[in-house]
């Protein structure tokens, strides 16, 4: 490590910069101290340019922090330390750091306040994060250029520390054999000893603003204990409980709205090679499929009966001797040629002899003469007028012709549709299919336990219903399902499982810990630990409203940045299965190229009065029949609709779109039913 050269990542925050890219000087002049005055120790490996967005910044930084195959060694940052209201920088940032280096900051403000007093209004910031140095710059060249020589020379030593170097090693020789290295001289600590002298009541009374600043603003702006903005956040669970947000950070989002953002933001379904088997149903095709052969491949027959040769006027009167038999047997030898006046006996199926043009049904006929030992026929009587060619025949390729387009892109193979069968017939092997994503399901909470543990229950402790209702709810559907288990209410916890379950699902589903409670780290732990993005963390509806959906980036195994899926559904268990099927399956279906996504939506009449919620539409859990007398769609209510109320699941097939309201919505009032099973008959 002492020897190699340190790898060095840029991020540039500027939002103008993110849109043109060619206004950023700071950039440069980082890269050309890095290069003149970095006596050949760095590497500048990669520059990125983001908005002023905290998500975005940190995301950007835990790719390098957390998952950079390349072990970024140093981060710098440049723009986003003031205090105008975009500069989220050092908030972003501080969120992030394992350590804090509070001498990198002393450091860079006490060469800045020796050229100009505002350098009181930057706000720096400076730690660790996994093996990686994070160090923010100011956005204007001339600060960022002279921060980072403030603190360059030291910053090999903090990179090597970092990533793991023996300290005993490291520091053998003492101190001034590490000023030697790192080329500080005596008199260059000398100067910034008396610098710091002269300018230390300054910049203490600045480094007490800017820590009290940088840590109560930092998670203060992340945590929102004001109004939301436009950038929201999660809690930072290490602030405890009595600085927790009273409030959610997250927009409320109507329903429809949710599912724009999940259609937007739900990776694009895979490709793969299916064989044409028993496992294929279920998948959608991602390619149109062409037959390879025409069906069918010779002139058979439809019916059982005899082949002739029809005159030209289409009478077929008399006794015809039976020349030939065609059985449908592959294999046979080749039939002779018939001639008018001669008649085959064909079985349905079976190819036409050469030169026949029709086929009497053997109904429409009366043997006459047999063999002697009476097995076999000699000859038949015909009595048909008005026979015409063609007649019970199916000809080369009249059901399909070679290179038809059988089954289009798109379309679903089912089990009880005939896809399968349309496909063998055309002698198809292969086809191209979207891949069904693997479903993982996660339950959360200290107070959860197997829901088949032996024993009595102690105090507070609750029996996993969720997971097995996920479970089957998903398997219901068609997807491979992986349990994932229980997660404790631990941030490293958490942490870990959901980095494990990544590695071995498409999308995470987990249940509980994404209401306001202390406890619940669900949010802050997907966008805190893991660098991914909340989309929505609040739904208006009932039941449901802490529904949240993420997406984390993360390495395939080719190593390229792909997205993974996350859904946080609420740990209630009506709350769980209601937001599965109205969010999480519509995902699933995007990602295995089924459309339209989602639960069949259809009109049904309400058959009783159902009372409404008063400021939000709710998804009713109830029962969907046909009426015996009307035949119409009728819906009844499974009971109490409390999200804790396992009970109201029971027999439920469907979940009535309701909207909110203060009277109660009357019997005979037609409303759409999202169908989760089969419509039952004759209620």
């Amino acid at each position: 490590m002492a020897e190699g050269r340190l790898k060095v990542a840029l991020l540039i925050v500027s939002t103008t910069a993110a849109k043109d890219p060619s206004t950023d000087s700071a950039g440069l002049a980082l890269s050309n101290v890095l290069e003149e005055q970095g006596g050949g120790k760095w590497d500048l490996v990669e520059t990125k340019i983001v908005s002023d967005v905290v998500v975005q910044i940190q995301r950007q930084i835990m790719l390098w922090a957390d998952v950079a195959a390349e072990g970024i060694n140093l981060i710098v940052t440049t723009g986003g330390t003031g205090f105008a209201t975009a500069d989220n920088t050092p908030e972003a940032v501080s969120a992030l750091l394992h350590k804090q280096a509070p001498g990198l900051v002393h450091g860079m403000l006490s060469a800045s306040l020796q050229v100009t007093p505002f350098a009181m209004m930057s706000r720096p910031v400076a730690g660790v994060r996994n093996k990686t140095v994070i160090v923010t710059l100011p956005g204007s060249p001339k600060g960022a250029k002279e921060n980072l020589e403030a603190i360059l020379k030291m910053l090999p030593h903090a990179c090597q520390q970092a990533a793991g170097m023996d300290s005993r090693t490291l520091h053998a020789g003492g101190v001034k054999k590490l000023e030697e290295d790192a080329g500080i001289s005596a008199d260059a600590k000398h100067t910034h000893s008396d610098s710091h002298h002269d300018h230390g009541h300054s910049h203490h009374h600045n480094h007490g603003q800017n820590h009290g600043h940088g840590h109560g603003h930092g998670h203060g702006n992340l945590v929102r204990h004001t109004a939301p903005g436009a950038n929201p956040m999660s809690n930072d669970p290490s602030l405890g409980p009595s600085r927790r947000s009273r409030e959610s950070p997250f927009p409320m989002l109507t329903v429809d709205d949710a599912l724009r953002k999940i259609r937007e933001n739900t990776p694009a379904p895979e490709i793969i090679t299916s064989k044409v088997d028993t496992s294929l149903a279920g998948r959608v095709l991602a390619k149109d499929v062409s037959a390879r052969e025409h069906v069918p491949g010779f002139r058979a027959s439809i019916v059982d009966g005899y082949a002739v040769v029809v005159p030209k006027d289409g009478r077929m009167n008399g006794v015809f001797p039976v020349v030939s038999i065609s059985h449908a047997a592959p294999g046979e030898s080749e039939v002779k040629e018939l001639k008018e006046g001669e008649i085959a006996r064909i079985t349905t199926g079976a190819p036409l002899p050469p030169g026949a043009t029709s086929v009497i049904m053997v109904e429409d006929t009366v043997l006459k003469t047999t063999t002697d030992d009476g097995k076999e026929e000699i000859e038949v009587e015909i009595a048909v007028d008005g026979v015409q060619q063609g007649e019970n025949i199916r000809e080369i390729g009249s059901d399909i012709k070679a290179g038809d387009v059988v089954i289009s892109k798109g379309e679903l193979v089912s089990a009880v549709g005939g896809e399968i069968g349309l496909l063998a017939a055309v002698g198809v092997a292969e086809v191209k299919t979207y891949r069904k994503p693997v479903v993982g399901v996660l339950s959360t909470g200290d107070e959860i336990v197997n829901h088949d543990r032996t024993g009595d229950l102690r105090l507070g402790e609750v029996r996993d219903t969720n997971r097995i209702t996920l479970m089957c709810a998903a398997k219901e559907q068609g997807f491979e399902v992986v349990d994932l288990g229980i997660a404790a209410d631990k941030p490293g916890t958490l942490e870990q499982t959901l980095r494990d379950a990544l590695r071995r699902v498409d999308i995470v589903i987990t249940s509980g810990g994404v209401s306001m409670g202390e406890l619940d780290l669900l949010k802050p732990t997907i966008e805190r630990s893991l660098g991914g993005t909340i989309h929505f963390g609040r739904v208006s509806m009932k039941p449901g409203k802490p529904t949240t959906f993420a997406t984390v980036p993360v390495k395939n195994n080719a190593g390229e940045r792909i997205s993974k899926v996350i859904f946080s559904l609420p740990g209630n268990p009506a709350s769980a299965l209601v937001t599965f099927h109205l969010f999480v399956l519509p995902s699933l279906h995007q990602m295995s190229g089924i459309s339209p996504a989602g639960l069949t939506q259809v009109p049904v009449v309400l058959a009783h009065d159902f009372p409404l919620d008063k400021s939000r539409p709710e998804y009713h859990r109830a029962v969907v029949g046909v009426d015996s007398s009307s035949g119409r769609l009728m819906a009844t209510s499974t009971g109490g609709q409390r999200s804790s109320k396992v009970g109201s699941l029971r027999g439920a097939n469907c979940l009535l779109c309701l909207p909110s309201g203060k009277e109660p919505m009357k019997k005979g009032t037609q409303v759409d039913a999202l169908l989760m099973g089969g419509i039952r008959s004759g209620i």
